[in-house]
């Protein structure tokens, strides 16, 4: 976030309306800190434990009440607890001691960065306290006594290079001023040189006279900035040495020189080269360290003592230490020998050396599948101990996946959602952060994330097809498994838990209940009662799906349940007959008739459908023997003579017909039929006998005249056409539905070839032979279930036989 600079004048007058202008200041800074963007505080080092730093539930915008419940916590990377909020006033406290040098070492600015984390919902809150430096370490000089050795012959105004003191604090309180003892042959120099570095050196004032005074005791006293002020003292000893009066010396007292880190032991930092204008063995020049050396110079540098060569001893550290300041002193071997000095200011350049750092903290795992965009699922902090570019991280997310990273602060980032979520199609994502640096070659480090998609009731039990088709034979027994439905949600656990009920509706007088029950596990349907197909042919209704989620959703599946025939119904004989148990029917026959005159039909009907209902008819009598003038036929029931009857042919015969239909086992019937053989003088008396007979026994012969016949078949002629025209039109016209729909009235004629099926829209062209036989029969398998509809039985009874004529027809 930005931070904005306001600059406010504030003129205090005054007299009484001096508090107000302090308060609107006051008021007016703290909306400053408001718009800055992030919270600042300060707190002196050494402060004691529970000392007040800031208000910051107040400053953040928190509700103290719920601070707990929203478990409000201060973390704070690298600088443990040293600060801590009470959560019962929300205000941020000292909890341990601090101490800005072993915090932040020299340097200038010091604060600890604090995140500021409330959950329910997840925010987070930076805080920076800054560590004011008090004035707690005194000026320290590395020795309690410096040697100085000075030749007699050193000419005034010199100076000799001092070690001077070292101050852990910073700013005014770091300010070291310095000051000698008094003394008439020695002062004290000090300069500041362009890296602010205080370099103090003892000037000699007049010459000296070893003579006289071999030895000065000295007491340089070193002075903070600080207030109260802190001291440090040594006790310099200068001795003063004999007669070499040359100095070996340097081109520059300053050399700088710039060296990467983590170069090659050996590698050579300068070459120096000192001069002396003395002769013989007071210029020959020995190097080394200027004493006291500091022990971090002698553990990364060593020099040759004959060649001035400085090299590195032990890899270089950027991150530990940039700069190293070496004084050397070039001593020749004359007696006495004299130094020159100088000093060599080493700076360490970085290199990409240290790999980025990747720290994921509050996980909000699992996320919900209906989670709204922008929800966030991790926190993720970088960083890289490398200066500039190399240390500048950049964060990156892989692969695609709906989830992004949001820079929150520098080197803090936010991961989350982008795009919807969908358990069902992706349930888990492993995520790579990967952290690149800026060097060059850069340095990355990846981490990974595994984020689980937490289910939601999304998803309706789904059937495999919309529909079922589903085959019972007739006269089951109760509770017997007929189907298992199974429903499929894409959910999980309790959400993808699917029951199954029926869909409740009225099934004629009953309900849907009486007749079928559906688990509600396991999905399997059970017929309660029996089924009878000549009661019941299709049984349709629907399942219920449902799952246990919150709302729980679900879905329906039809289901058509056809009843399939048995042969449970025996043939039942029609009037005159006398039914099932073979009552005679009586029927005169005039002896004159020839072969193939039918002189009597037995009719029957079977309730029972298909194969079922298919009817055979035979004579079982001995009339039925080879030698019998009669005989039934196979399929019509029409008993025809199968010669011209004499009068050997006893006047009384007595015929036994079996009705047989096709089921397995076959179910039978049985008809006697009475034939009274008359002279062919009575033969139109017996004829009309018969008529009546057929026709009812409540009708009357009567005396027919020539007009009461010609009128009689006027009007048979009449109805004749009328039919012959209604069939023409019925067959001309296209049938409008499917022959087998639910509804429709089916009619089945059965032959040992095959079976066919035609409906009453149909039946006309199939069973009387009009129009081409192929294109109106439907050869099905037996197996296959029919819907036999017929309303009348003298009806049912005509289309069996026609339809067992267009059988034979077929085999012909």
């Amino acid at each position: 976030m930005e931070i904005k600079e306001v600059f406010v004048m504030v003129i205090i007058p005054k007299g009484r309306l001096r508090s107000r202008y302090l308060l609107l200041s006051l008021l007016f800074l703290a909306v400053w800190e408001a718009v800055s963007g992030q919270v600042h505080y300060s707190v002196p080092e050494e402060a004691k434990h529970g000392t007040f730093v800031g208000r910051i539930a107040q400053d953040l915008g928190l509700v103290l009440e719920e601070l707990v419940p929203r478990l409000c916590r201060v973390a704070s990377k690298g600088s443990g607890d040293l600060l801590e909020v009470n959560l019962q006033n929300g205000i941020l406290f000292v909890n341990s001691r601090i101490d800005r040098e072993e915090l932040c070492g020299r340097s200038l600015e010091c604060s600890i960065h604090l995140e500021v984390i409330v959950e329910r919902p997840l925010q987070v809150f930076h805080v920076q306290v800054e560590i004011k430096d008090i004035n707690d370490n005194p000026p320290l000089f590395l020795v309690k006594e410096q040697r100085v050795l000075i030749y007699e012959s050193r000419l005034p105004d010199s100076v000799i290079p001092l070690e001077g003191a070292t101050d852990e604090d910073v700013g005014s309180n770091s300010i070291i001023s310095y000051k000698l003892s008094s003394s008439e042959f020695f002062a004290l120099e000090v300069k500041t040189n362009r890296d602010d570095n205080t370099q103090i050196g003892l000037v000699l004032r007049k010459s000296l006279d070893r003579e006289k005074i071999p030895e000065h005791n000295l007491l340089l006293t070193a002075t903070d900035g600080g207030k109260p002020e802190l001291t440090g003292t040594v006790q310099l000893l200068v001795i003063v040495l004999d007669v070499n009066d040359n100095a070996p010396s340097f081109d520059q007292s300053e050399y700088e020189v710039r060296i990467f880190e983590n170069s090659d032991n050996g590698t050579i930092v300068i070459r120096l080269n000192a001069s002396d204008p003395d002769e013989g063995a007071n210029r020959e020049i020995s190097y080394s360290f200027n004493s006291p050396v500091p022990p971090m110079i002698i553990d990364q540098f060593s020099i040759d003592s004959n060649t001035g060569e400085v090299t590195i001893r032990k890899a270089l550290d950027f991150e530990k230490a940039n700069s190293y300041k070496i004084r050397i002193d070039a001593t020749d071997r004359g007696h006495p020998p004299m130094a020159g000095h100088c000093t060599i200011l080493v700076k360490v350049l970085d290199i990409n050396d240290n790999v980025p750092q990747i720290s994921l903290t509050s996980l909000s795992l699992p996320v919900r599948e209906d989670a709204p965009l922008g929800t966030v699922i991790a926190l993720i902090s970088v960083s890289d101990q490398d200066s500039g570019a190399n240390g500048q991280v950049t964060c990156i997310l892989s692969p695609h996946v709906p989830f992004k990273l949001v820079s929150t602060f520098k080197n803090y980032y936010s991961l989350v959602l982008d795009s919807a979520l969908d358990r069902e199609s992706v349930a888990n994502y492993e995520l790579v952060v990967t952290a690149r640096d800026g060097g060059s070659p850069s340095l990355s480090a990846t981490t990974s994330l595994s984020v689980e998609v937490a289910d939601v009731n999304d998803n309706a039990p789904a059937f495999a097809q919309p529909e079922y088709t589903v085959f019972v034979k007739e006269n089951n027994p109760p509770g017997c498994h007929i189907f298992t439905v199974s429903a499929r949600d894409a959910d999980a656990q309790e959400n993808a838990l699917v029951s199954y009920s029926l869909v409740e509706r009225r099934v004629g007088e009953r309900a849907l209940s009486s007749y079928v029950s559906v688990h509600a596990e396991s999905g399997k349907l059970y017929a309660l009662q029996p089924l009878d197909h000549e009661e019941l042919e299709l049984l349709q209704f629907q399942v219920s799906a449902r799952d246990a989620g919150v709302p729980p959703l679900g879905s329906n599946v039809t289901l058509q349940v056809f009843v399939l025939d048995e042969n449970d119904n025996a043939p039942a004989l029609l009037p005159p007959g006398s039914g099932s148990g073979g009552g005679a029917v009586s029927q005169p026959v005039a002896r004159s008739v020839g072969a193939g005159h039918v002189v009597a039909k037995v009719r029957a009907v079977d309730a029972d459908s298909g194969y079922n209902a298919w009817l055979s008819y035979e004579l079982l009598s001995e009339a039925g023997s080879a030698r019998s003038p009669f005989r039934v036929g196979l399929y019509t029931g029409e008993i025809s003579t199968t010669r011209a009857l004499d009068e050997a042919d006893a006047p009384r015969q007595r015929l036994l017909v079996l009705v047989k239909d096709h089921g397995e086992p076959a179910l039978t019937a049985t008809a006697t039929v009475l034939l009274s053989l008359v002279d062919s003088s009575s033969a139109p008396k017996a004829s009309l006998w018969a008529t009546a007979r057929a026709t009812g026994p409540e009708v009357a012969l009567v005396d027919v005249n020539v007009y009461l016949i010609i009128a009689i078949c006027a009007v048979s002629s009449l109805l004749v056409l009328t039919l012959l025209l209604y069939t023409a039109l019925r067959c001309s016209a296209p049938p409008t539905e499917g022959a087998f729909e639910p509804g429709k009235p089916t009619l089945v004629c059965s032959s040992a070839v095959g079976s066919w099926s035609c409906s009453q829209q149909m039946q006309q062209r199939v069973c009387s032979g009009e129009g081409p036989p192929k294109t109106d029969l439907m050869a099905f398998s037996p197996s296959l279930p029919p819907c036999p509809v017929v309303v009348d039985v003298d009806e049912r009874q005509d289309l069996n036989d026609r339809c067992a004529k267009v059988s034979l027809n077929f085999h012909n």
